[in-house]
């Protein structure tokens, strides 16, 4: 018998993930919508396979970290992300972390359906157009996200939310001065004369888009 478990903070998405695999024939399909409910489930039913977003709770790309946790936890589950993110430092950024596929939101069903098979009998998976993307990523400086930190890239997704720095100070459990500085390392990696500047920038690379910020896929 089949478990999955989907992590994900859009009811919707949640909804439309559970259909999918039930009419695929997976038997028991779990639900989580936050970080820690997501690990607690994990560590409690071992489910075979794990479907976990990236940007959980509004707090930047927090399933990065989850997927850490989730691959010290046990080294062998499958983890397939299903992201909104399509930019391919951040798709290498959650291979880095354990995840064994990516998969964008706006795929279709049968994508995400090939996508959950794939790595449920333990092959990778990511898009031809993605992989190649990733692959190139080695072999050119110009990606404009290639040299940042993890910590950078939380912070600069958070940025796109529009949270100011105390609150991402907040988030992320670290000082306003860390935060300030760890802007100030973006910006020279960015080019970004200001801090408006360097909002329009990560708005630019990271912001929601309308899928998912509704939380509808093309699998609905």
């Amino acid at each position: 018998m089949t478990c999955a478990l989907v992590i994900d903070d859009h009811p919707i998405v949640l909804q439309g993930c559970r259909r999918l695999l039930e009419d695929a024939g997976v038997e028991r399909v779990l639900e989580a919508s936050t970080v820690l409910a997501g690990y607690r489930l994990f560590r409690r039913e071992k489910p075979d396979v794990v479907i976990v977003d990236l940007a959980l709770q509004g707090n930047g790309l927090s399933g990065l970290v989850l997927v850490r946790r989730l691959r010290m936890q046990d080294a062998r589950t499958p983890i397939l992300v299903f992201s909104m993110h399509g930019d391919p430092v951040i798709a290498s950024r959650a291979l880095e972390a354990g995840a064994n596929g990516y998969v964008l939101k706006d795929t279709s069903s049968g994508a995400l359906l090939e996508a959950f098979e794939r790595v449920r009998r333990g092959q990778p998976y990511m898009s031809h157009d993605l992989a190649m993307q990733v692959a190139m990523l080695g072999s050119r400086k110009t990606a404009p996200l290639a040299d940042i930190t993890p910590r950078e890239l939380q912070t600069l997704s958070l940025l796109a939310e529009g949270k100011d720095y105390t609150h991402i100070a907040d988030e992320l459990g670290i000082s306003y001065k860390t935060v300030a500085n760890t802007c100030s390392a973006l910006k020279a990696k960015l080019g970004a004369t200001s801090l408006p500047e360097l909002v329009r920038c990560s708005i630019q690379y990271l912001s929601t888009s309308p899928v998912g910020a509704t939380g509808r896929t093309r699998m609905m």
